[in-house]
Parts: C-alpha cells; structure tokens; sequence
C-alpha cells in the first residue's frame, strides 16, 4: 500500500455558511463582518475533495487552532 503513501487530497474545513445578494456580496470592502449560521460552539464540516467525510469541533490552543473529529460519515460507495 506504500503507492497510496504519494496521493494527495484537498482537505477543507466549512466553519459555517451564509447567504446574501450579489448587490450586498459586491458592497463588502474590508472589515467587513459576515455572519456564519452557526456559533463557536458548533461542528464544523471536514470535506476531502469536497466531499463532507467527518465533522468535529474547534480547538483553541493559544494562537493555534485545531479541529477535532467528533463524528465520522458513512461512505457512500
């Protein structure tokens, strides 16, 4: 199995979403604030390829932050 060892994978991390009109997305100049639908206590969704395979929640360690598996999906294959 050492040829998976060089695969590589996009991993991302949704911290919430939010919806709003073009008119308002072209209005945003720095500083500007988006408000997410979810609070910091909430999961996150952890996608690989865009593919949502676990969700966890939000670690602060000083200036690090992390994210830490709570819930592994199912695959679908």
């Amino acid at each position: 199995m050492t040829f998976l060892n060089n695969i590589q994978i996009e991993l991302s991390v949704v911290l919430g979403r939010s919806k709003m009109q073009v008119h308002q997305l072209l209005r945003l100049g720095r500083g500007a604030i988006i408000e997410l639908d979810t609070n910091e206590d909430g999961l996150v969704d952890i996608l690989a390829n865009n593919q949502i395979v676990a969700r966890g929640e939000i670690l602060v360690n000083d200036e690090h932050i992390s994210i830490k598996i709570t819930e592994k999906m199912a695959r679908g294959f």
